[in-house]
């Protein structure tokens, strides 16, 4: 969870300075992260195109002076043009190419949403609401995995080792350290508290699991390739586990950020 550690703490030793850095290194972390275990072909090119919509979204955030969620758009927009010139400019055969399409693309949003961390912490009453986002979706997802690793039943697919039990309790994770959370400041009631940790703690669950799936894809050697040797760490899979969940979280605590 050093991905949660570094959006919680270094925002505050270097305020708003220290979150762009913490969600860029998350950022670039995952771009990185997602192209080794993916395979993605035309890995300069994938590993450029990832790095470049990560900095442009977080500049179409740091930049205006009223910032807001909807100049993330813009990038998505360009974002796409250029996974695709990318997947089309790679030397035949192009193989797989649509299921590298649509692998960059999900980088692409991912890594895009991931910059909505930045709106999060504007003001002291937006800092006590994002440390409360971020440690429901922390421990949801360490809460989730460990009762996994017990009791993985009833598993919820295949193959996938994560279970329905620990589901349901990491979004009761998310909601307990929610409301944990938000006694140490004024700016959400327990009511509200409660609503963030539902919310957010449900998402991070459902998208560990998802994440999950790819996790299983990635250490499942194709049948060619058996008798290859791996050639990346093991050790970027939980960077992978923890970055998509924060990524789907992050626009659903910057919207619950102005409706409660």
């Amino acid at each position: 969870m050093v991905a949660v550690a570094l959006l919680v703490g270094l925002p505050e030793v270097l305020d708003q300075t220290g979150r762009l850095a913490a969600v860029l290194v998350v950022q670039l972390g995952l771009v990185l992260c997602w192209v080794l275990a993916t395979g993605s072909q035309g890995f300069s090119g994938s590993l450029a195109v990832g790095a470049a919509a990560a900095v442009a979204a977080d500049l179409a955030l740091v930049l205006p002076e009223d910032p807001e969620l909807g100049s993330l758009l813009a990038v998505f927009g360009v974002g796409f043009l250029a996974v695709v010139l990318q997947q089309m400019l790679r030397r035949p055969p192009r193989q797989d190419l649509v299921a590298h399409l649509s692998g960059s693309v999900l980088l692409l949003v991912a890594v895009t949403a991931l910059g909505s961390l930045l709106l999060l912490g504007g003001t002291e009453a937006g800092a006590e609401r994002a440390l409360v986002a971020l440690v429901a979706v922390g421990a949801a997802l360490v809460v989730g995995h460990l009762v996994d690793l017990v009791v993985p039943r009833p598993r919820l697919a295949d193959g996938v080792p994560r279970g329905l039990l620990g589901l349901v309790v990491a979004v009761l994770a998310g909601v307990g350290a929610a409301y944990l959370a938000a006694t140490t400041g004024d700016a959400l009631d327990a009511q509200r508290s409660l609503v963030h940790g539902l919310l957010i703690g449900g998402v991070a669950a459902v998208s560990g699991v998802v994440a999950s799936y790819l996790v299983v894809e990635a250490t499942t050697p194709a049948e060619e390739d058996e008798d290859e040797d791996q050639r990346w760490s093991p050790l970027i899979l939980p960077v992978i586990q923890v970055a998509l969940p924060l990524a789907a979280c992050a626009p659903l605590a910057v919207a619950l950020q102005s409706a409660l």
